[in-house]
């Protein structure tokens, strides 16, 4: 079997066990880095009082990683070319363990914001080669399989931060991130070790696409559709993060401690790691519009809630809130190789990725972190739930793109 670092492989799907590693192997690299992406919330409090922060610095801090992940998608696909989707996962995640380490040795902002620029360049191998490799490897069953790939993730994002959290009772933050930058050191080793080695991935038979998993090759109809997919994922991506960075401030406003922010994160992330288990499935059943405007409108209600109630019943709402926030990727994810322009799987993978994240990393600060200065973190909230409701819409227009009972609704 190859991992496919030729975006126009043919590639047949691996066994069912070296299949079942390789996703075992790429979850457990996608709870890290997702694990590294989202402890930044968590610290963001303590970085605001520590530098003395407006919320428009607050969001630049989070979007130099996110902003690095985002614009470096595309050339490490390039990378997995030239070196294989082993190697470059591997050295990535040892790029974002060393990003996390130079920020917990710093000594001021400067070090910070270059350990996190560090970090997401890191962390911008994983999403599109990990995707890609899964995708293959388990041919035409892929859907169910990169839901659970996406799954692993939020359980990064349901650890990470409380352990983070937990650590800032015991010690400083730089030496909290000391200690997660040792663990990305150990899953370095482990990808490079487990996951298995690339075999003729950068010998695909001239053609291959027209073999590909997707529709109509270049067909006008099939790049509409993935344009209006990767709207929809740049809205669904802008809307969490947007809310993210203010609900631990929120929290505090109602009365929370440090650990009980973590403790709140936590909830989402929980939420979010079993929206994301069973939303792709859900959208197999119910399909994809259906499915997708359940969440995004469930999303737009819930933070609507925690907003309006206090510190008791808004910690209640927040893992249904998780589930709603993270488990439109999934559908959204396991519907990029349908329409993949060209069938090029891996570059569709890294596009959808970048415009998603890329878009996060703009808007946070630029739009977000501004009006939380303007009006306050309530407000800024309330606009992460116009931004979802504003993926509806386009799901619509997207629906006869889909391919027969994918996007009923």
């Amino acid at each position: 079997m190859a991992l496919a670092s030729n975006p126009t492989a043919s590639i047949d799907a691996a066994s069912p066990g070296e299949a079942r590693r390789i996703l075992a192997v790429t979850g457990l690299n996608h709870a890290l880095h997702d694990g590294y992406t989202d402890l930044i919330y968590v610290l963001l409090p303590v970085w605001q009082a520590e530098f003395g922060l407006d919320y428009v610095a607050l969001a630049l801090l989070r979007s130099l990683y996110n902003g690095a992940l985002a614009a470096l998608q595309m050339p490490a696909s390039r990378l997995a070319r030239s070196f294989g989707a082993r190697t470059v996962l591997m050295l990535g995640t040892l790029l974002s363990a060393v990003g996390y380490a130079v920020a917990g040795a710093s000594g001021g902002l400067i070090g910070l914001g270059l350990g996190l620029l560090l970090g997401g360049a890191g962390s911008s191998t994983q999403h599109p080669l990990a995707s890609a490799v899964i995708a293959r490897a388990y041919g035409s069953a892929a859907r169910g399989p990169l839901g659970t790939y996406n799954f692993t993730g939020d359980l990064g994002k349901a650890a990470v931060p409380p352990l983070v959290g937990f650590l800032l009772t015991l010690t400083g933050w730089r030496h909290a991130l000391w200690v997660v930058a040792g663990a990305g050191l150990i899953v370095a080793l482990a990808v490079g070790r487990l996951l298995p080695r690339d075999r003729a991935s950068r010998k695909a038979a001239p053609g291959a696409a027209a073999r590909a998993p997707a529709r109509a090759i270049g067909a006008p109809a099939a790049r509409g559709g993935f344009r209006l997919l990767v709207a929809i994922g740049m809205l669904d991506n802008a809307a969490r993060p947007a809310f993210l960075i203010y609900l631990p401030f929120l929290m505090q406003e109602k009365g929370a401690a440090l650990t009980t922010v973590g403790l709140a994160l936590s909830l989402v992330f929980i939420g979010g790691a079993l929206g994301k288990a069973v939303c792709g499935r859900i959208g197999e059943r119910l399909g994809v519009t259906r499915t997708v405007i359940l969440t995004e409108t469930g999303t737009a209600v819930m933070i609507l809630a925690v907003i309006a109630l206090p510190l008791a019943p808004a910690l209640l709402l927040l893992p249904v809130l998780g589930v709603m926030l993270n488990g439109t990727s999934s559908v959204l994810y396991g519907t990029v190789p349908e329409l993949a322009p060209g069938g090029q799987v891996e570059r569709a993978f890294a596009v959808f990725y970048t415009w998603t994240l890329g878009g996060s990393a703009l808007t946070a600060p630029l739009l977000y972190g501004r009006l939380g200065d303007a009006a306050g973190p309530h407000w800024a909230a309330a606009a992460s739930a116009a931004t979802a409701l504003a993926a509806v819409p386009l799901m619509l227009a997207l629906a006869p793109h889909l391919g027969p009972g994918r996007g009923r609704a």
